[in-house]
């Protein structure tokens, strides 16, 4: 497994990269906003491990761009100290999977990681069954993970995506 993790703090993504790789992760880091956009861009990962608080573009801005305009499906999971109620359903709108807080225990960082990992590989079994639907103005490339909308494109999360799947197959 591949995994990102964009963190400013270099003891907190040391040691998150320490744990990862001990148990058979390749991990990369990035260490501002911009430099982990391009890099969960540019390359493939199977999970990106992302702090709100960053330098250059905060982990929300980043979420959301990740999402809305690369139009990435790669699971996130928001790792942060920013606990607030309102923090983490923002976090989760924006687009993230998972959030926890920091501090936090490894194992329930590595286990909410499989977690995300689980729910994102049975999210693609589930639309792999699906081929490209349309129905009125509004059609569905399963291939690409695209919706439209009279021929425009949805900025729409994963769960999104795949609660229109299930509709459309059901309509």
């Amino acid at each position: 497994m591949r995994v990102l993790v964009i963190e400013d703090n270099n003891d907190i993504a040391t040691n998150i990269g320490d744990y990862l790789e001990e148990r058979g992760h390749v991990v990369d880091f990035a260490g501002d906003g911009v430099t982990g956009l391009h890099l969960a861009v540019v390359h493939e990962f199977d999970v990106v491990v992302l702090d709100l608080t960053l330098p250059g573009m905060d982990g929300l801005e980043l979420c959301r761009k990740l999402r809305h305009e690369a139009h990435k499906q790669t699971p996130v999971l928001m790792l942060t100290a920013l606990g607030d109620d309102v923090d983490r359903i923002l976090g989760l709108e924006i687009g993230a999977d998972d959030y926890l807080t920091k501090p936090c225990n490894p194992h329930e960082l590595a286990a909410r990681i499989r977690a995300v990992l689980r729910r994102a590989q049975r999210d693609e079994s589930e639309t792999a069954r699906f081929t490209d639907m349309r129905i009125g103005p509004v059609e569905l490339r399963i291939g690409s993970r695209t919706a439209l909308l009279d021929g425009q494109t949805l900025a729409l999360t994963t769960s999104e995506f795949n609660l229109l799947a299930v509709l459309m197959r059901e309509a």
